[in-house]
């Protein structure tokens, strides 16, 4: 009997079981789909193009950074990366391409032969030999693949920093990484704007790594980055650099020294410097050769902690980065204060006796003169630089108010400079503040500030009293050097009125033009400043301070501010007069005329203008006469040879207009001559005295050749053998007080 298919009733019943199982799997399969195509598609996708494509990085150039007359800081230049595919070595040579690749290629980078044939050993597609090589390697690399017909060697564009001045502005400039990453400085802090944007080379690839056949390749070019025009001038930066290198090898600096000039109106900086400093092409070189000789003689962790300190030390802005307390000149924001609130007068009158007490302290106060200034008006407790007199200024306004200013000054917020690594001061609050707090920091000890800080209030005090935030970024420029981002002036407020601003200005011009600020004086300006000596509390012994000045002009319409600090002078100066007014000085001195403002001399001055000898030895005889004639001085010659080997004076010598330069050449001997007496003589005896004997003259003491005047001092005695050229400095007295 045949068998018999399934009842109706089986049917039904398989339907309902195996129809709902088949959709549910169904389903599952669809659900699956939509994942891996919709919600998973990019994971799924990248995983293709690993196995499908070669993808290969090309690194964009960074923006050029450029000072503010566009003279280039800072430049990207194409440099390129060597890479291998072991991969598409062949397999069946017995590794004679393999020998090939790894003799040519650690032939021509200078590499180790093993290292780079190990590089040949792997089974990947992408392997470095090198980075940044520059075009004479990169062409000599082609040349080889050309000649050995070797396909799995490969150069891809890169891009390497230079920066043309080396030491130049290091500290603000900053430096970049292996990755072209900023690292510091400009570099860091603008650095989504200038690296751009990664371009790629695109290459189709089979299972094994291998290209296909059909030699697919998609070029994706990158973007570079923006320029930016900074508000540096690099000849402003010139003349502050050097300013620093005289005062830190004069002054055996222990502890570096930071400049800044400062655009008083719209908080442009023109110049920012620390030195020593170090070579922005060799970061991460230690610059100080007795720091890196010391290094050298660590071992293990020492060695490690000790040259990562070093570099953080020489890459440190001072400017910006470190805290000090800034001495008496603080004392201009303690009299800008009282003057605003009318808890004094120009008229007011202090007593000084040498030592004060405060509530609070056993022991008194000192001022830094001892003996005492007596009985003086504001104006000359302000030359005077008097302690007593600004603690009792500081004591006329009270903590609160004084607290008020000095948050109003900005000494409370950093500046917001465009730098990065700015510090915040360590300043009393008015409920922390208690008399001897207050007396402290009316003349300028106990806050803690940074020098930027100081120089932006400098500027608020003399400017009609806007703080106004500095920054060091002028333009932001594209790829065709188009504008497409101006960086102005940002006010924050007005600290004091314009009125007290002006009666400031005339108070510190008379600082400069008295005993008090001399060493800052330049004939034919009106320059304002004032001094600052700051002990160093906090350090290990009592011989540590911070001399520093800040200087403006001109004084009846400021432009630009000059702040000087030299942190720990070993020389035995302390006193920032002394130490740091002079550099501000050759700063102001150079940069003025620079900027368009024209020297105005009194009679008097026209009739002692000096001038500074610059250096000309190792020019020729023609082209070294040529420099000093441009600056009013005569030349005598001596010798017949091609090069100046010796100059009298010598180089930073400060004479007067007309003096003569004795020029040495190759062979020729010194030439010697006698001082002759000049007590007595009028002036203008006196010259024609040293011009007989080859001699220059020099009016010190700020006295000229006014009418009845005598010669009352003589640097060098009468008999004195002396080499032709010299300078005697003279001092003149009335007739009448020859006695």
């Amino acid at each position: 009997m045949a068998a018999k298919g399934p009842t109706r009733k089986m049917r039904r019943r398989i339907f309902i079981v195996v129809v709902p199982v088949i959709a549910i799997m169904f389903v599952a399969l669809l659900a699956r789909i939509c994942v891996i195509s919709v919600v998973d598609s990019s994971f799924y996708q990248s995983k293709a193009s690993q196995q499908q494509l070669r993808d290969i990085t090309v690194n964009p150039k960074r923006g050029t950074i450029y000072d503010r007359n566009m003279t280039v800081l800072a430049q990207s230049a194409t440099v390129w990366t060597v890479f291998i595919s072991p991969a598409d070595i062949s397999k069946t040579d017995n590794n004679a391409e393999r020998e090939t690749v790894a003799k040519g290629l650690s032939d021509i980078l200078g590499l180790e032969y093993d290292t780079v044939y190990q590089k040949t050993l792997k089974n990947n597609y992408y392997e470095v030999i090198q980075k940044k090589i520059e075009d004479g390697k990169a062409e000599q690399i082609r040349t080889f693949i050309a000649e050995k017909d070797i396909s799995c060697i490969y150069l891809v564009e890169d891009s390497k920093r230079y920066y043309p001045y080396n030491n130049f502005a290091s500290s603000v400039i900053g430096f970049t990484g292996a990755d072209n990453q900023g690292l510091y400085g400009i570099e860091a802090y603008y650095d989504d704007y200038l690296k751009g944007e990664a371009g790629r080379i695109v290459a189709a690839k089979n299972a094994v790594g291998t290209d296909m056949p059909f030699q697919y390749e998609k070029r994706y070019d990158p973007v570079d980055g923006y320029g930016l025009v900074l508000t540096i001038d690099e000849v402003i930066q010139h003349f502050l650099e050097n300013a620093l290198e005289d005062a830190v090898s004069v002054h055996q600096v222990e502890n570096r020294a930071a400049g800044i000039v400062m655009d008083v109106n719209t908080g442009e900086i023109l110049a920012m410097a620390t030195k020593p400093d170090f070579n922005l092409n060799e970061p991460f070189e230690i610059a100080d050769a007795e720091t890196a000789a010391y290094i050298e003689t660590l071992t293990s962790d020492e060695r490690t902690k000790a040259l990562s300190d070093a570099r953080e030390l020489q890459w440190k802005n001072k400017a910006i980065t470190e805290l000090y307390e800034p001495g008496s000149v603080f004392k201009i924001v303690t009299g800008s204060a009282a003057l605003e609130e009318k808890t004094i007068s120009l008229n007011s009158t202090f007593n000084c006796t040498g030592s004060f007490h405060v509530p609070g302290l056993e022991k008194p106060m000192h001022c830094w003169r001892l003996s005492g200034h007596g009985t003086q008006t504001f104006v000359q407790a302000m030359v005077n630089s008097c302690n007593p007199a600004f603690v009792a200024i500081g004591s006329s306004l009270g903590a609160t108010k004084f607290c008020d200013y000095v948050n109003a000054f900005g000494f409370m917020e950093k500046t917001g400079i465009d730098l990065p690594g700015e510090a915040s001061s360590i300043v009393y609050q008015a409920d922390q503040m208690g008399p001897v707090e207050l007396a402290s920091c009316s003349f300028g000890q106990s806050n803690k500030i940074t020098p930027l800080q100081m120089i932006t209030a400098t500027a608020a005090v003399v400017n009609g009293g806007y703080v106004v935030q500095p920054h060091v970024v002028k333009q932001v420029l594209d790829q065709n050097n188009n504008v497409v981002e101006n960086i102005g002036t940002t006010v924050k407020r007005q600290a004091i009125s314009n009125e007290t601003s002006q009666t400031m200005r005339q108070v510190l011009e008379e600082v400069v033009t008295t005993n008090g600020g001399s060493n800052a004086y330049i004939s034919g300006f009106r320059i304002g400043g004032k001094s600052g000596t700051a002990q160093k509390l906090d350090s290990d012994d009592n011989t540590s301070y911070i001399s520093s000045f800040v200087g403006f002009a001109p004084a009846d319409d400021p432009q630009i501010a000059v702040l000087v600090i030299v942190d720990t002078p070993r020389d035995g100066n302390i006193y920032g007069s002394v130490v740091a007014a002079p550099a501000v000085s050759e700063v102001l001195k150079q940069t003025l005329p620079y900027i368009g403002v024209e020297a105005k001399y009194s009679d008097d001055e026209l009739a002692n203008l000096e001038v500074t000898t610059r250096n000309v030895v190792g020019l020729d005889p023609m082209s070294a006469e040529s420099q000093l004639t441009s600056d009013g001085l005569n030349c005598k010659k001596i010798g017949t040879g091609s090069k100046v080997v010796k100059q009298v004076p010598a180089r930073g010598t400060s004479v007067a207009k007309s003096s003569t330069i004795i020029l040495y050449t190759d062979g020729a001997a010194e030439e010697t001559t006698t001082v002759p007496k000049l007590i007595g003589l009028t002036t203008s005896q006196a010259n024609t005295a040293l011009t007989n004997k080859g001699l220059n003259i020099k009016f010190d003491g700020g006295t000229t050749q006014q009418t009845g005047t005598v010669v009352a001092t003589q640097s060098q005695p009468e008999g004195a053998v002396v080499p032709k050229g010299t300078v005697i400095s003279v001092t003149c007295i009335k007739n009448d007080e020859t006695g």
